[in-house]
């Protein structure tokens, strides 16, 4: 046997990085039960998943019985169950899973802190954001720059005005394959990874108020143009964080499930049976909140200076 074959079994983490790891999540666990939080669990595996189009899911297939499902992109359709049924403001650290989300920050399992605030705004739970980051990174200050406003400082464009030839010309001229035949979400999405994250500099930066067209589960806020109460954390450019002025409406939570299903045939994924438990729920009334997905181990990696999410991790997708 090689030497290279002998050294295989070995972690990809340092045991220094690991203990680091777990002091991070206990500190963590500590930053949500001073404030009064729930940490709850909810299944990883279930019979439906997001129906978002740029996130694909793994699905699981029982070879004996034929029953199957998918593994969680994100314990969102279950934390809001619960928040339905009066859990209050919770918040769970889980794994997640994504098809094809391999790199340097990638990791197709990785670790999710997720957490909902019932009767707080999205500009309330950024305030939590920076005080959980100043807990764990340390750091001291932070900006808030608005989607609009960072696209016109820092690409050159109006997000909301340009034309989708416009916009997807430039993004075939920056790089993105396919660009000309791209829809107007990939484009944009393309030139703030490209364009906008390299230009945010150090320390913690918070993009708010997105394109309706991208608002997911947010609630929208009127106005001209009308904007999703959502936000994205970065940290040294690095995206950290997705938050929403959560959706509380079932008719309209309705209406974007439908038109994800709808636009997944017309462009040929594959279908994903609707969320009829999560509608059930906001019927059932679901309380004013807002809510934010943080990812755990992009975290951990620049608590500790690291160089890769592989770094952090015990085992990666390559050595598991």
């Amino acid at each position: 046997m090689s030497e290279g074959l002998k050294l295989e079994w070995r972690p990809g983490a340092p045991v220094e990085t690991l203990q680091a790891r777990a002091r991070i999540l206990s500190r963590i666990r500590g930053f949500f039960s001073e404030r009064g939080m729930l940490e709850v669990e909810t299944p990883l595996l279930c019979g439906t998943t997001t129906s978002e189009l740029h996130i694909e899911s793994f699905s699981i297939q029982d070879r004996n019985s034929g029953a199957g499902g998918f593994l969680q992109t994100s314990p969102e359709s279950c934390m809001k169950r619960l928040l339905a049924a009066g859990s209050g403001p919770i918040y769970q650290i889980c794994k997640a899973f994504r098809v094809g989300e391999v790199g340097r920050l990638h990791n197709p399992e990785f670790s999710m802190l997720e957490w909902y605030r019932p009767d707080l705004g999205y500009q309330g739970l950024m305030d939590e954001v920076g005080d959980l980051l100043y807990l764990i990174l340390k750091l001291r200050s932070q900006r808030r720059i608005s989607y609009g406003e960072a696209f016109r400082r820092y690409a050159g464009i109006d997000p909301f005005r340009i034309s989708l030839a416009s916009l997807c010309r430039m993004a075939h001229e920056n790089g993105l394959s396919g660009g000309k035949e791209a829809d107007r979400e990939q484009c944009l999405g393309f030139l703030l990874s490209l364009q906008v994250q390299p230009a945010l500099g150090a320390g913690l930066t918070f993009i708010y108020d997105f394109p309706a067209s991208q608002a997911a589960m947010a609630r929208m806020r009127p106005g001209v143009p009308a904007v999703a109460e959502r936000f994205e954390a970065y940290v040294d450019g690095v995206e950290l964080a997705n938050g929403y002025g959560e959706l509380t409406d079932p008719l309209e939570q309705e209406a974007r499930l439908c038109a994800d299903l709808e636009r997944r045939a017309a462009i040929g994924i594959a279908p994903v049976p609707m969320d009829k438990k999560l509608l059930a729920a906001l019927r059932a009334g679901l309380p004013p909140c807002a809510g934010v997905a943080l990812g755990l181990d992009r975290l951990i990696m620049l608590a500790t200076g690291s160089a890769s999410l592989a770094s952090v991790l015990s085992f990666s997708s390559t050595q598991a």
